[in-house]
């Protein structure tokens, strides 16, 4: 029988004839087996032949030997599924990054100063630390971290109580984590449902816990995010493209049309035109600004608001067509979601109105998913380009409009959108109606217990890792281990607590990705399992002789299609045309499918006299399904080529707004400055103590910093008493008899770095030395922190800006990065 196994294997698209792949066929049909006793009452032997069914149709439609074009097609599928996952982490994190300058230049705005260059700003796009040529584990922390992240990934509680716990500064490197690594495969059906299960986790969490029931999925929190995050995964993004992308690009080719409704505006722009039709003379009874009342009872804004409002809520009507006809099509992890919104809010409200329920839904799926798309298309890969602005404002009215729809409130929040109230009641039922259906799918348990049991059997199962992701994971555990494992028994605390403390973040250039291997060694046996539910099941090695029959019976005719010509297959003459023919596989399976046919009739499972009906039967609906798969493989492949091209576009214009970025805040620096670029390189963060850098902010003094040619500026000096006077030192552990005779430097080496040192009169040599940079000292006032730590004394932030401004500014006056 163990070579009867091997052949399952094969039947099945495993290469190998090993006994461990013929575990995991034996296997998977038991966890077939187990999925359909848990949901069916059914007995007899059709009942365990469906079972078993389950995962004979999942390996066919995989099948590794067959060429025929479903195969071909499957690759390309699978392929391009790969490159969509792959490719969605990098647009990830590149978002991030350009997120993240976008809060730099707001600083540069705020301050009027520029930042640092090009590369000192990409060393800030991930967190760093100093290079180390030993920061790759060795052989047992990868083994270590594999175990954990198989616990983490298929125990989705864990990452569950993790997103509700952390800040919304760390949520995004876990969302990066979490939604492209640890679940990257965003088109596999384990990984999928996993992601789904923890969802379902932290939802449940958060409607337990919650006080401010209307506002749950509308506040700003780490769980919201991730909720954002998730519809852009690649099946959001095919939907909004194949639903909104026609809708969008047909409105912003009207670039002059303008659909404003609020009276203000309206007002405005209509003083405008008057003001450009009498050569900028505005004529003495109308008033150049006025109040929104006045405004809109004007009634030459009024006359100017009517038929817009009626061309604006007939666009609208027609988008939320376009959406209410693409039920079918919306992500199935998104329907889940909407179902377990619904499911939620009910057990939460049980006196909650059928109305109340919509409008949670509502929240997540038009404010979460639909809505942003529409405002922003660019950014969500809809248009190659920013829409101009009167389409702009259009999309946003618009956005506004299904919002207030999904919401139904009592009142709109804007007194000038109070005339579409009537698009929110004649749309009322309409929307209901939709919002429910989206929650009409099925559950996924069973199907995700079959992936388990198959998870724990695959030797190839793997996540790409960066280095700084695993050592981010395990800091963010230590920091809630408490809460998340709180037994010393607990599988993750027994893990966290053989590695030890978290590894620091390492240099950016050395933050490899790394394939890591996961397993559990808390696994059960695959051959005890396996025998444990067959036993349970009743399955026998009769079942899966059947079904490896008809695995390679559908095989060879995949592979000679003309044998399946006729109107009923022929069993036997198909089996000796593939011995008969030239290729040594066929022969192989042919000789064996004839022999394996013999066994069966020989055990009463099936009869030559009705010409083996039963399999012919199973044997042409698998034929049948595999051909519909194809088309649909085929339609899917088609469109998720396009999704993939739009997700490359949209790489290539996020590294452009990157390098756009960088442009800008070196163009203001240089042209603030008028410095020389051979000027360009960056001081970093630190202290020069005896010559060497410490990891902590400050030290002891040694050799002085290095420098790099060009305009140092300083050194600038204050004693003591004068920064203890001006509130710049606001600490201090200096003896007061020793206090006359301290003073700092402050020196600007490089445009935008500071060095403040801390001398004694009469010495040559400094005590102590710090290198600032403007921007982190912004960013640090930003966040709220006050003090900032020399050793000996303490220096308010706020202060220290103020003192450089004045320093530096009225001593040159190209600013501080002069």
């Amino acid at each position: 029988m163990a070579d009867r196994q091997g052949g399952m294997v094969q039947s099945y698209g495993y290469n190998s004839l090993s006994p461990t792949n013929s575990q995991v066929v034996s296997r998977a049909v038991a966890a077939a087996a187990a999925n359909n006793h848990h949901s069916s009452k059914k007995s007899g032997r059709n009942s365990k032949r469906y079972s078993v069914s389950a995962f004979y149709s999942m390996a066919a439609e995989q099948d590794n030997e067959v060429e025929d074009e479903l195969a071909q097609a499957q690759r390309r599928l699978r392929e391009i599924k790969s490159k969509i996952s792959a490719q969605s982490k990098k647009n990830f994190v590149l978002e991030r990054d350009v997120r993240y300058l976008d809060s730099r230049i707001a600083l540069l705005i705020q301050n009027r100063i520029a930042l640092a260059e090009q590369h000192e700003m990409a060393a800030h796009f991930e967190e760093h630390g100093a290079a180390d040529d030993d920061v790759y584990p060795d052989d047992r922390k990868l083994q270590q971290f594999g175990n954990l992240f198989f616990i983490l990934q298929s125990e989705p509680r864990h990452i569950a109580t993790l997103c509700r716990l952390v800040s919304l500064a760390e949520i995004d490197t876990l969302l990066q984590t979490v939604m492209f690594t640890l679940y990257g495969n965003q088109y596999e059906s384990r990984e999928e449902h996993l992601l789904l299960t923890m969802f379902q986790n932290v939802l449940a969490a958060q409607f337990e816990t919650s006080t401010e029931f209307g506002s749950l999925l509308r506040a700003n929190t780490p769980v919201s995010r991730m909720m954002t995050t998730y519809t852009r995964r690649g099946p959001g993004q095919a939907y909004l493209k194949s639903v909104l992308a026609e809708k969008i690009k047909n409105l912003v080719e009207h670039k002059d049309l303008n659909l404003e409704i609020n009276p203000l505006k309206v007002y405005e722009q209509m003083i405008q035109q008057i003001e450009a039709d009498n050569g900028g003379v505005l004529p003495d009874d109308i008033p150049k600004s006025v109040t929104a009342d006045v405004a809109a009872s004007h009634p030459d804004v009024q006359a100017i608001i009517q038929p817009r409002l009626k061309m604006l809520m007939e666009i609208a009507e027609s988008f939320l067509t376009t959406i209410l006809a693409s039920v079918d099509y919306v992500p199935y992890g998104i329907r889940w979601i909407c179902k377990q919104i619904r499911s939620l809010t009910k057990r939460k409200n049980p006196q909650a109105s059928e109305f109340a329920v919509c409008s949670m839904i509502g929240g997540f799926f038009f404010l979460r998913f639909i809505n942003p798309a529409v405002v922003t298309p660019r950014a969500y890969m809809l248009l190659d380009n920013v829409p101009s602005k009167h389409p702009r404002r259009t999309l946003t009215l618009i956005a506004k409009l299904l919002q207030n729809l999904a919401n139904r409130p009592s009142y709109a929040k804007e007194a000038y959108m109070l005339p579409t109230n009537d698009f929110v009641e004649n749309n009322k039922q309409r929307i209901n109606k939709f919002l429910n259906e989206l929650c009409e799918v099925s559950d996924f348990y069973e199907s995700l217990e079959m992936d388990q049991y198959m998870a724990l059997s695959k030797k190839d199962l793997v996540i790409h890792i960066s280095l700084n992701e695993i050592n981010n994971t395990l800091s963010l555990l230590q920091k809630h281990l408490d809460v998340i494992a709180p037994k010393d028994k607990d599988r993750l605390r027994v893990l966290m607590n053989e590695m030890g403390a978290a590894p620091a973040q390492v240099a950016r250039k050395d933050n490899k990705t790394i394939e890591l291997a996961l397993f559990s060694r808390w696994e059960i046996p695959i051959q005890d399992l396996t025998t444990a539910l067959m036993s349970e099941n009743n399955i026998t090695q009769n079942d899966i002789l059947y079904m490896e029959t008809k695995a390679i019976y559908v095989q060879l005719i995949r592979s000679l299609p003309h044998l399946a010509t006729g109107a009923n297959l022929d069993l036997d003459y198909i089996a000796e045309t593939a011995a008969t023919t030239k290729d040594p596989q066929l022969v192989r399976k042919g000789i064996k499918v004839k022999d394996m046919l013999r066994e069966l009739e020989d055990m009463g499972i099936i009869d030559h006299r009705d010409r083996y009906k039963l399999l012919v039967e199973e044997i042409t609906q698998e034929l049948a399904h595999l051909g519909n798969l194809k088309e649909k493989v085929l339609v899917e492949l088609t469109s998720l080529e396009a999704v993939y091209d739009t997700i490359l576009n949209h790489n290539t214009y996020l590294r452009q707004q990157l390098e756009s970025y960088k442009a800008y805040l070196q163009n203001v620096r240089l042209q603030s400055s008028g410095a020389d670029k051979s000027t360009k390189k960056s001081v970093g963060i630190g202290v020069q103590v005896d010559g060497q850098k410490t990891p902590a902010s400050i030290g002891h003094a040694g050799h002085a910093t290095s420098k790099k040619k060009g305009a140092v500026q300083g050194p600038f000096k204050f004693s003591h008493a004068q920064l203890e006077k001006d509130g710049v030192i606001c600490q201090s552990t200096v003896p007061e008899a020793r206090q006359p005779n301290i003073f700092f430097a402050f020196t600007s080496p490089l445009p935008g770095t500071f060095i403040i040192a801390m001398h004694f009169k009469g010495r040559e040599k400094a005590i102590l030395e710090m290198d600032l940079k403007l921007d982190d000292l912004l960013e640090k006032q930003q966040d709220n922190v006050e003090l900032l730590d020399l050793e000996y004394v303490g220096l308010n932030v706020t202060k220290v800006i103020q003192l450089l401004n004045k320093t530096f500014l009225t001593r040159n006056k190209g600013g501080l990065f002069s």
